[in-house]
This record gives structure tokens, C-alpha cells and sequence, in this order.
């Protein structure tokens, strides 16, 4: 029997980003799933459990910093690492999301789907980094 593979969420309404990103995780060994908005990924992450999830910020519905908030308040989601992503540049997301605890908050355009995969395959939490320069919120996982 083998390891069992990293479960990793996308939450992501651009299905072309979500694609993306599935491909390279999935080459790197992780299992992934994919959810269109905030409520779907909600649902997922407490029925699939997953070891990370990559958030999109802007969603139909529950946006990304809701579906955050919603995932910490939860005992059953409390410790999932959580990287925000998006094409918004807004310093106030980014300062809301790490509050929040999402172990990184960034561009999309900043985080290549290499380095997402590199970074959860290996486990290498501490990597993260926030967009200025500071470690993130480190959870176990």
C-alpha cells in the first residue's frame, strides 16, 4: 500500500485557474478537488477533509474572506491551512485574510502553479509568506 496523497481544496470560479492549478498539484502527488464558490468549498472541506486549500478571494456568493471566517469558526475546519489567492490587490484583503489565519495571501500572478504545488507537496508551511515579506499565521496540520 502507498502513502496517501494530500487532499488539497481549490476554491476557484475561473475554471481555467482552478484547471491549472489541479493539473500541476495532482502531477506533484496531491489529491485534489474543486469548488466553483464559497458555499460549495465549505461544503467540501468538511466532507473531504483536506491537508490545504487555496482560496480565491472574489467568489459568487460567499466571498473567499467569508468562507475563511466561516472555515475558522468551525472546530471540524479550524486547522486547515488556508492560502488566499487573487487577481485583487487590495492591501486591506490581504491584511483581513491573515488575520484571519490564511498562511498566505497573494496574487495569483505572484504564485506560479509550480510553487503552489512545490510548497504543499512538500509540507514546507513556514514558506509561506505573507505579501510583505512576513511569515504568515503557521498552523499544523
Amino acid at each position: 500500500m502507498g502513502a496517501e496523497r494530500l487532499k488539497v481544496l481549490i476554491v476557484d470560479d475561473d475554471p481555467l485557474i482552478a484547471e491549472m492549478y489541479r493539473r500541476r498539484l495532482e502531477a506533484a502527488g496531491c489529491d485534489v478537488t474543486i469548488a466553483p464558490d464559497g458555499e460549495r468549498g465549505l461544503a467540501m472541506a468538511n466532507m473531504i477533509a483536506p491537508g490545504f486549500i487555496c482560496l480565491d478571494y472574489r467568489l459568487p456568493g460567499i466571498d473567499g474572506l467569508q468562507a475563511l471566517e466561516c472555515l475558522r469558526a468551525d472546530p471540524a475546519t479550524r486547522a486547515i491551512p488556508v492560502i488566499l489567492l487573487s487577481n485583487d490587490d487590495d492591501p486591506s484583503l490581504r491584511e483581513r485574510g491573515l488575520r484571519l489565519g490564511a498562511l498566505k495571501v497573494g496574487l495569483k500572478a505572484e504564485v506560479t502553479p509550480g510553487e503552489l504545488a512545490d510548497l504543499i507537496a512538500s509540507g514546507e508551511e513556514t514558506a509561506f509568506r505573507s505579501g510583505n515579506g512576513q511569515p504568515g499565521t503557521e498552523r499544523k496540520r
